[in-house]
């Protein structure tokens, strides 16, 4: 690796003679073949250089971060930006030769906390919910570690302190809605372990929220229009992210679904596209309308990096991977702003109220919309269904082409 890197001899004898250049030019190949362009992997090659002249012989067997910050520190530069940088260079390496040391913070909770994660699982709820609930228990857990207190003895005035002293000026009413029920799953399984009071979930009570009680936020199609129009470019960034949104707004898909999408749900000859819904746990097919057939070759045959990935959407820098579906709400949030669209929210969840509101104003009844959108009862689409109707007259007068 190091001859295709650098084309003087004394260059090459001088990485090759260093410590562990083994180590670093199976990484640096590595890196090669996810598409590291010759200049990053040389500065990667480079400060690897410089760090392996710096490790002890005993480092494969585990260095963390502290040791990693200290080294960093003897570098002639006392910029905190160069540091930074040879330890984003370096830990990568150390993952990828198994030598980086993870700090292990025991959680005295952990056992009920994996139980609960397969609890869920085994009961279908979809990756998302798990990963928000564990969040939630987690969060709970630390809290009572913290505080002293255990599950067994958990009072009821417990948790009301909880929600005190960790909630106030800090969570909305909607988000002690959402905690509360979260916790009250997770006691719900701790009791079936015995871990806790039988009673105490219900004494969890979350605060009164009303159906349709928050205003719609939807924005309206005319912004909609206006974000893919600013995605008409000829730029990598703007091709990609137009065959996001388009996917976004005009099958309310969500964000985890537009980052799982794979090459071969798309089906060209067929004019077909399959989405695996994650709540219902299924595949749905839909007609691949023209304008959203024509982004999507265009993001694939001249922006999609050549990465051995199943996945549509890839990273456009190196290293090359699946887009993940926080990336999909920043690609969403930074539209927006850019284009100062003011919204309660900016995020891929907004394009999926959107085309809620759009389908209804074309006359699409709750069912149908609900179909769209991949809902299991009508009254999940309600949600995404509050809209005015005079808005809705708005919508209807513009020409939506191949999206009527």
């Amino acid at each position: 690796m190091f001859e295709e890197l650098y084309s003087g001899e004394a260059a090459r004898r001088r990485h090759r003679s260093a410590p562990f250049a083994d180590e670093r030019e199976r990484y640096l190949r590595h890196c090669a073949d996810l598409g590291g362009t010759r200049a990053t992997l040389r500065a990667k090659s480079a400060a690897l250089l410089w760090l392996s002249g710096r490790l002890k012989p005993s480092a494969s067997q585990g260095i963390d971060l502290k040791q990693l910050h200290k080294i960093a520190q003897l570098r002639e530069t006392k910029s905190a930006t160069a540091a930074r940088r040879l330890i984003d260079i370096a830990r990568p390496w150390l993952r990828f030769l198994g030598w980086w040391r993870v700090p292990h913070v025991e959680l005295r909770f952990q056992h009920q906390l994996d139980q609960y994660v397969v609890w869920m699982r085994e009961r279908g709820l979809s990756p998302l919910t798990i990963e928000c609930w564990q969040a939630r228990a987690r969060m709970f857990l630390q809290w009572c570690e913290q505080t002293g207190r255990h599950l067994c003895t958990l009072q009821p005035s417990d948790i009301d302190h909880y929600f005190i002293s960790e909630g106030t000026g800090r969570w909305s009413r909607v988000s002690v809605s959402s905690i509360a029920s979260a916790l009250r799953a997770f006691l719900r399984f701790a009791a079936t372990q015995a871990a806790c009071d039988p009673r105490l979930a219900s004494t969890i009570q979350r605060p009164r929220r009303y159906q349709q009680e928050a205003l719609p936020y939807a924005p309206d199609w005319t912004d909609v229009r206006r974000i893919l129009a600013d995605t008409e470019t000829n730029t990598s960034k703007d091709v990609r992210d137009r065959a996001i949104l388009m996917l976004l707004a005009i099958y309310g898909l969500r964000r985890g679904e537009v980052a799982s999408l794979r090459l071969d749900q798309i089906d060209w000859q067929g004019r077909v596209l399959r989405i695996f819904r994650l709540k219902r746990r299924q595949a749905q097919i839909y007609p691949l309308l023209p304008s959203v057939a024509e982004a999507l070759a265009r993001y694939v045959d001249t922006v999609r990096p050549q990465a051995p990935c199943p996945e549509v959407f890839i990273r456009l820098q190196a290293p090359w991977g699946p887009i993940t579906p926080s990336s999909i709400y920043n690609i969403v949030n930074r539209r927006f702003i850019a284009l100062g669209i003011h919204v309660a929210h900016r995020g891929p969840h907004a394009l999926r109220h959107a085309c809620a509101a759009r389908l209804l104003s074309d006359g699409l009844t709750l069912k149908e919309i609900g179909d769209h959108l991949g809902h299991r009862s009508t009254s999940a689409t309600q949600i995404y269904a509050k809209v005015d109707i005079r808005s809705l007259r708005e919508v209807g007068d513009f020409d939506l082409g191949d999206l009527q």
